[in-house]
């Protein structure tokens, strides 16, 4: 199943949201969408991400393929960058917890463009 997020922060700090969509053989099967309040961009990043795996914990999947636009995130979740800010290393452990649930997941950097999606469900939620 593939892992689609995207955080949002208008000012930074500043009002932020999260957004993320699950595809399974091409098919949307859910999405996030949620206004999260006062966060940093990397802040909202991260929180994306938590919601979208816990949703997938939720349906049952054991494999994730996951794709974000924020490459601090991921290369500081593979171990490629140390997380120095004290609020991103709270949700860093978070995340590594929740990705240790998982039989295999997989850490993926892409362009902002194909990200769309998760990025218009987290403006959606402003």
């Amino acid at each position: 199943m593939k892992i689609f997020s995207d955080g949002a922060a208008k000012g930074n700090p500043g009002p932020a949201s999260i957004g993320a969509t699950l595809i399974e053989n091409n098919q949307e099967i859910a999405t996030v969408s949620e206004y999260i309040g006062i966060a940093t961009n990397n802040v909202a990043e991260y929180k994306a991400l938590e919601a979208a795996l816990k949703k997938a914990i939720e349906l049952g999947y054991q494999n994730v393929d996951i794709h974000a636009d924020s490459e601090l995130m991921i290369k500081q979740l593979k171990g490629e960058y140390k997380v120095k800010n004290e609020d991103l290393k709270i949700i860093h452990i978070k995340i590594k917890n929740l990705l240790s649930k998982f039989d295999n997941y997989t850490l993926n950097h892409v362009p902002r463009e194909k990200n769309k999606r998760a990025d218009a469900l987290a403006n959606l939620a402003f």
